[in-house]
């Protein structure tokens, strides 16, 4: 079975310097599994490689649509499989470098492959919810019993993904899972960076404090009116949240996927005049430290896992080389 390596790990950890060097070594491209860094235009707020690291070693999936499109996790292993064929082919080991750890999950394990979003449904579904709280929960418990008994009745969004999988398929969204979940047929060596949390909590703080000198401010103006040329509604971008609803739900249906983007919500919250940019900043740092949070939640359920502790370590090289004791096993 051919091998495909997974440098995986939390936001701020270290991985894009150490990845460059590992592709290096082994003479091969770098595949990016970031649901952010896909976007173009959205740079400074999604750390991607710099120009600099992406002509020293080839990445592919960054870059790939534009800020008022969606893309899918179903999308995103159509077009990843064929990248590692490829490589495969030339004699090369693909090197998967992120922390979405559900694009991650799709590859080593496989996802279900339910029907398209269909905004019409999720709108006329929620309109419902506002008439009256708890009735999709309550209808989802009739279409899908085993579904609604894992999911929260406040969370809205997987109650609404779940019932338009029951309706759009005349499947429960349970046997789909038991059906459609297939992974991606190689040998992944997945290779995690772990840090102290204090540590890797103050990094992100730096980092967030360097985009802001770096220009996020004006990236994500560019962002917004980029969307706004292209029809979408002025108010839906950077809208006050209502905390009731997630904000796949609160934004224009195309506009928000990319302004999901931790950084780029916030900032659009403070161009919108309804908090300061200190507020905004703080809210970034916060929500930085939480989704780390989450990473780290959702890696220890993967499997088969080496992990690397790079605590104190700052120096790229200094990581590879613990990476790299890990391919030569």
């Amino acid at each position: 079975m051919e091998k495909v390596i997974i440098l995986l790990g939390p936001t701020g950890v270290g991985k894009t310097a150490a990845s460059i060097l590992l592709a290096k070594r082994l003479n091969t491209e770098i595949i990016s599994s970031d649901s952010m860094q896909i976007y173009k235009h959205m740079d400074i707020g999604t750390a991607k490689p710099t120009i600099e690291e992406r002509e020293t070693v080839k990445h592919h999936m960054i870059d790939i649509v534009e800020p008022w499109e969606t893309y899918s996790t179903g999308e995103y292993i159509k077009a990843v499989r064929p990248i590692i064929e490829s490589l495969h082919e030339q004699k090369k080991i693909p090197v998967i470098v992120g922390g979405t750890g559900l694009y991650i999950k799709a590859m080593t394990r496989g996802i279900f492959s339910g029907p398209s979003a269909d905004w019409d449904l999720r709108n006329e579904l929620l309109e419902k919810e506002k008439e009256s709280p708890g009735y999709l929960h309550e209808y989802l418990k009739s279409l899908d019993p085993k579904a609604a008994s894992k999911i929260m009745p406040a969370d809205t969004r997987r109650i609404v993904r779940a019932l338009e999988v029951c309706l759009k398929s005349d499947m429960a969204m349970s046997e789909i899972h038991k059906t459609l979940t297939i992974p991606l047929p190689y040998e992944f060596v997945k290779i995690g960076i772990t840090r102290d949390r204090k540590e890797l909590y103050r990094i992100i703080e730096q980092r967030v404090d360097k985009m802001i000198e770096d220009g996020l401010i004006d990236e994500v103006k560019n962002v917004i009116q980029m969307i706004k040329e292209n029809g979408y509604r002025q108010e839906a971008i950077g809208h006050k949240e209502d905390e009731s609803l997630p904000i796949a739900h609160r934004l224009s249906p195309i506009a928000y996927s990319s302004m999901q983007a931790i950084g780029y919500k916030e900032i659009a919250m403070h161009l919108n005049g309804e908090i300061s940019l200190d507020e905004a900043i703080a809210l970034v740092k916060k929500r930085s430290r939480n989704y780390a949070k989450r990473q780290f939640t959702w890696f220890k359920k993967e499997e088969e896992i080496q992990w690397i502790d790079a605590t104190g370590i700052y120096e790229p090289d200094e990581i590879f080389k613990k990476v790299i004791q890990f391919i030569h096993a």
